[in-house]
């Protein structure tokens, strides 16, 4: 029995993680899977419940499952409290290190029935398929932090630190995962300025020689993030380090028409997690306006690569596609001639085609 841990987290987290299970269900009945579904405290809401955004037994709860879906964390609310309390510091961060999940895999796809809605001409969008690897648990995110005074001056420092095993290992990975797509592996750094960089490059560079089937190419981050927009379709998997990843999935995601579309996993460890690649946008939160695609599509990657159910994952991106052709749209995707619909009913409407089949 599949055991699978809910933390619906912040803001739109609680309306959009439902929508998932939902759809989790609805691919227990079609394919006679008995799922068991436990829900926990992250992030804000825990931290308004006992003090702490990442509770004990909700780690214990995270460790304990076989995968976790994770809606969404942080918002204004707690911007003021102590770094270490505040949600995504407290809680998304720690989480992902205690778990090893040291690989974040985050595909952009653009359906057809949402050519419209991207920002960028029909011609240049169209085809859009390709996946960013992202390492996960190193570089400025994770390194020493401190603030200072300095001459009498405040100073703040981040610290970027990546060493040769980190690299890798994520750098394995996307090969791996190329070696299943279109065989073209996109290398992103700064090597022209950071030594970290210049390492980054080294190893991708030596590692590629064990998959001769893959052409590797590397690219300086400011240029991939101009070629993200001027010709995106020319990417097939795409490897870099935490902070550029970041950065270059947002804006991957507003390609394919909406940031609500785009799914993620963090992997590594032995449990998985999987949550849609938005935030809490509390600015939305409690109007069933929320769209919930990213966080059904991260269920669908849930089965895939946690329960390997492949069958069982394409029946929810069918669902998904099924339903986006028909029309159906919540507010950020919604555009002349479209059915606007609420984020329950979006989430009803996928269950339906999942058990239509």
């Amino acid at each position: 029995m599949p055991n699978v841990l809910l933390l619906p987290g912040d803001g739109i987290g609680q309306e959009i993680v439902p929508e998932a299970a939902k759809a989790v269900r609805a691919v227990g009945e079609r394919f006679q899977v008995d799922f068991r579904f436990q829900e926990a405290l992250v992030g804000g809401a825990a931290y308004d419940d006992c003090g702490d955004p990442l509770p004990e037994e909700t780690l214990r709860l995270c460790k304990e499952s076989d995968a976790i879906i994770l809606g969404a964390i942080g918002g204004p609310k707690w911007e003021q409290l102590p770094v270490h309390l505040r949600p995504e510091m407290g809680a998304l961060l720690p989480l992902r290190k205690k778990l090893e999940l040291y690989a974040n895999i985050r595909p952009a796809v653009l359906y057809p029935g949402l050519i419209d809605a991207s920002p960028l001409k029909p011609e240049v969008v169209d085809g859009l398929d390709l996946v960013v690897v992202r390492e996960l648990t190193g570089g400025l995110y994770f390194g020493t932090k401190k603030r200072e005074v300095v001459d009498d001056e405040e100073q703040a420092v981040d610290t970027l630190v990546y060493n040769t095993g980190e690299i890798v290992r994520i750098g394995r990975l996307a090969f791996q995962m190329a070696q299943k797509r279109r065989k073209k592996l996109t290398s992103v750094d700064k090597a022209n300025v950071l030594a970290s960089g210049r390492l980054w490059r080294e190893v991708i560079t030596e590692l590629g020689k064990e998959y001769p089937d893959v052409e590797l190419e590397h690219m300086y981050v400011d240029n991939c993030s101009m070629q993200l927009v001027r010709k995106p379709t020319q990417f097939d998997v795409i490897v870099t380090e935490n902070t550029f990843g970041d950065i270059l999935t947002d804006e991957a995601s507003v390609l394919t028409g909406s940031i609500g579309m785009l799914a993620s996993a963090s992997i590594g460890g032995d449990v998985g997690l999987y949550e849609p690649s938005h935030g809490s946008a509390p600015d939305i939160a409690g109007q069933q306006k929320a769209n919930p695609l990213a966080t059904i599509l991260s269920a669908a990657m849930m089965l895939e690569l946690s329960f390997n159910m492949p069958e069982a994952a394409r029946s929810i991106e069918d669902a998904v596609r099924h339903v986006v052709e028909e029309g159906y749209r919540t507010p950020d995707l919604m555009q002349s001639g479209g059915k606007e619909v609420t984020t329950a009913d979006m989430g009803d409407l996928v269950a339906e085609y999942i058990l239509k089949g």
